[in-house]
């Protein structure tokens, strides 16, 4: 089956409703009556109603900042919860005693029921009187008991029945009753807004008053708390004397940056002096070599003395022109050099050892430093260590004073403002007693009815229309099975007439217009080549293949034609006896071996020739598939111009899959709102596997006045105007 793609249009919509038109009007019908009894029967009901405006109190705020009063919905709706609570209704039954009051109200309630509410109500009072009359007095404690629940009941009711609804864009809110007493209703929602307000203090004076004593309580622990946290710290500064601790923090870290100054210094001047006097040490008794050190050789002291040797040195080599070796005065001047020589030694000594001991001194220096400094250190970390403790012991101290002040000024604002209401709520208008009904509303009731009678009936038809399986209209049909409909044929409402002979005996009628249709459209199917043998079949029993096979050969005869009508159902025939034909021969006669000329027998019409199906075989199968069946069709296809054969349905039997292929199309039946789609489809499958040729579909037994196949209306309506020719009825 091909693919298709099923699409929902309006006039598919139409055509279900004009067709399930009967089931959508009995339900709607049907809603609109169920309405009409249940808005009959209701007790009419009173609605008081009074106006409220709702505000956020801000009367706590003591800080003096502004807040802005803004819409807040959870605010609004938290406060429209609370007007429906069970605490507000029983603070209105309690207000009202409506517990022992509810009867004498409700017998003022307006006379304006229905009589069947009325009539219900006095036989639950008949029944009430009877228990009554039955049971014993009742004790003190069982009238509480009885009282306590009807209170509850009360509670529950009005919990229920009490309607919220803010006017939209402003802080007006209605706040409404019903009940079937008009004073009632309105009592009851000027006493809910007095009871909400009554409400809301009560609920933030028991808050308050519970803040309070946990504020008090906590107050309490945390003063102690501060007292004894600050007796920690005033011993811990008292044993560690933090006094004089605090003036030494702020020395100690200026000392150290002192001592580590004092020690870079020291250091490198003991590095300089070591290396001087490495050197020193290293040259040992060269004297001569010790004059190149510069920290020797510019000491003044040792300056002169070569000064002096020089000068020493210059006279004697003035005197060693003048005078020999042995002179006084060379004597003498080698005297004062060697004299002179021993000083310069003994002065370099004297550097040596004066450099060694500013290079041990620098040592010792260095040393010290670094004494002080570690101690200075580690007197820095205690200090450190002491403050740290008694920084932490202050903290604790002034957190706890934070918390005492804090916890102590939310007491006194709370014990301020305690009495003030959370909510401001104005009443800007009382109900007043109503004069006319607000419930049922007899319109709206009737129009929602007939929405929903409407709806519902649209669903249902639509609902049995989705899960209808069955054939419905031509659309439907070519576009599922792909397979085009050549003709629908109405349904048969004449009773005083058989469809059977209606193209035969009245050629003129709407009925037999659709057979003429059909041979139409199998002529115009094949302009070149019109099929000449053609088989009629079913998809089951009861289809309407018979009345089809015999109409469409004689619309064929009817156009001058020489047509052959075959009964091809050896099973269950019923050409004869529409005919009215001697069937004792017959199509099974000659497939089991006589002459076809002993079985063609005249047909009602001049051009149309019968063959019976002949005596019922016990083996129609095996007739059917002999090669006689072949050469019968062969031989009478010369004589005749159409050859209509009639064979039973496809799905039970195999008759008509055996001789299909014999055949040079094939029409098949179903019947409007009977044949499944399924049951038709496998027809189609089976005569295609078989090697039939397919030359359409013919819908029977089709009701277009309820399908809504509108054009098949105004056809029929055209041929019912045609004037009925008499001889051709005749004919």
């Amino acid at each position: 089956m091909p693919i298709i793609n099923e699409e929902l249009h309006l006039r598919d919509i139409i055509r279900v409703v004009k067709k399930r038109r009967h089931i959508l009007l009995t339900f709607l019908l049907s809603v609109l009556a169920l309405a009409c009894l249940a808005t009959f029967i209701m007790t009419p009901l009173y609605e008081g109603m009074t106006k409220v405006m709702i505000e956020r109190s801000e009367g706590s705020n003591l800080s003096g900042n502004y807040q802005r009063n803004s819409y807040d919905p959870i605010f609004y709706e938290t406060q429209f919860q609370l007007i429906r609570s069970r605490a507000v209704a029983r603070r209105v039954v309690n207000t009202l005693s409506l517990q022992q009051n509810y009867d004498s109200f409700i017998g003022k309630t307006v006379q304006k029921t229905s009589p069947w509410r009325f009539v219900l109500t006095e036989i639950k009072n008949l029944f009430g009187w009877i228990r009554a009359a039955i049971r014993p007095a009742e004790s003190a404690s069982e009238k509480e008991k009885d009282l306590l629940s009807r209170g509850e009941d009360l509670t529950k009711i009005i919990s229920q029945q009490v309607r919220v609804r803010p006017v939209e864009g402003s802080r007006i809110v209605n706040i409404s009753y019903l009940s079937p007493n008009p004073e009632l209703a309105a009592l009851i929602a000027n006493t809910v807004a007095k009871a909400y307000i009554e409400e809301t203090l009560d609920m933030k004076l028991s808050a308050t008053r519970a803040s309070l004593q946990w504020m008090t309580k906590k107050a309490e622990t945390e003063a102690e708390k501060l007292r004894q946290s600050e007796i920690r710290l005033q011993q811990y500064m008292k044993d560690n004397n933090i006094v004089t601790v605090e003036d030494r923090m702020t020395v100690t870290p200026e000392k150290l940056s002192e001592i580590n100054i004092q020690l870079v210094r020291a250091e490198s001047r003991r590095k300089e002096l070591s290396a001087l006097y490495q050197k020193v040490k290293k040259i040992g008794r060269n004297y001569q070599a010790a004059t190149t050190v510069s920290a020797i050789s510019i000491d003044p002291a040792l300056r002169a003395i070569r000064a002096q040797i020089v000068e020493t040195e210059k006279s004697i080599m003035e005197l060693s022109n003048k005078y020999g070796g042995r002179h006084p005065l060379m004597v003498k001047a080698r005297g004062d050099l060697q004299v002179l020589k021993r000083k310069r030694n003994q002065e370099i000594d004297r550097l040596v050892e004066s450099i060694k001991n500013e290079y041990e001194l620098a040592r010792s220096n260095e040393r010290s430093l670094r004494g002080q400094l570690s101690s200075t250190k580690t007197e820095a970390l205690l200090l450190t260590e002491k403050f740290i403790q008694y920084g932490a012991l202050k903290r604790v101290v002034d957190t706890n004073r934070k918390l005492y002040d804090a916890l102590m000024l939310k007491l006194k604002e709370q014990s301020i403002t305690e009495e003030t209401s959370p909510v401001n709520l104005w009443i800007v208008e009382k109900a007043i007693v109503p004069l006319h009904t607000a419930r049922p509303w007899v319109g709206m009731n009737l129009l929602l009815a007939t929405v929903i009678g409407l709806i519902g009936g649209l669903s249902l038809i639509l609902f049995l229309e989705y899960f209808d399986n069955t054939v419905k209209d031509p659309e439907d049909v070519e576009a599922k099975l792909g397979i085009p409909v050549l003709t629908v044929i109405d349904i048969w409402r004449n009773d005083s007439q058989k469809p059977e002979q209606v193209v035969w005996k009245d050629p003129q009628s709407v009925f037999s217009e659709t057979y003429r249709s059909l041979r139409t459209s199998i002529q115009l199917s094949f302009p070149d080549r019109p099929p000449k043998k053609i088989l009629v079949t079913s998809s089951g029993m009861g289809e309407g293949k018979t009345t089809t096979a015999v109409n469409l050969a004689f619309a064929l005869a009817r156009s001058d034609k020489r047509v052959l009508l075959i009964e091809g159902d050896l099973r269950k025939p019923r050409l004869h006896k529409i005919m009215k034909i001697d069937n004792t021969k017959g199509l099974s006669s000659y497939l089991a071996g006589a002459t076809d000329s002993h079985i063609i027998q005249k047909g009602p019409l001049p051009q149309l020739a019968v063959i019976p199906s002949g005596p019922i075989p016990p083996n129609p199968s095996e007739l059917l598939a002999s090669n006689r069946m072949n050469v019968l069709l062969d031989s009478l296809s010369k004589e005749f111009d159409f050859i209509v054969c009639d064979s039973p349905p496809v799905l039970p039997v195999a008759d008509s899959r055996i001789i299909c292929g014999l055949f040079d199309g094939v029409i098949l039946l179903c019947k409007a709102g009977v044949t499944p789609y399924d049951m038709l489809e496998r027809a189609r499958k089976q005569l295609v596997d078989s090697g039939a040729h397919l030359l359409g579909l013919v819908i029977n037994g089709f009701d277009s006045k309820k399908s809504g196949y509108y054009h098949q209306d105004y056809y029929y309506a055209y041929a019912e105007d045609k004037p009925k020719s008499p001889s051709a009825s005749e004919g």
